[in-house]
């Protein structure tokens, strides 16, 4: 089973000096590489885990939806949280 996974910033307070805001939307696709649309490096750098374990099926028995979950990223003074949600790529 493939899976595409989707970034949406869900709450951003201070000053992000990547310019995230809420609505923001990242797209992370592994079976072609790709990542659409603009996430800070350090944000990237450590939510990259999480999205590896997730697009290849893992699931966080913590987690209510095991499609579902959030990440907040490092900056403690400005932080932004996002959510990091699975979809299941149909296959042709």
């Amino acid at each position: 089973m493939s899976y595409v996974i989707k970034l949406k910033v869900i709450k951003q307070e201070g000053h992000c000096a990547s310019g995230h805001k809420v609505g923001d939307e990242i797209e992370i696709n592994y079976n072609d590489n790709s990542i659409k649309g603009k996430i800070c490096l350090h944000a990237l750098y450590s939510i990259l885990p999480k999205v590896f374990a997730m697009a290849y099926g893992s699931e966080f028995p913590w987690l209510e939806n095991a499609d579902v979950s959030t990440h907040a990223c490092p900056d403690y003074k400005n932080p932004v949280v996002f959510e990091v949600r699975r979809e299941k790529i149909k296959e042709n």
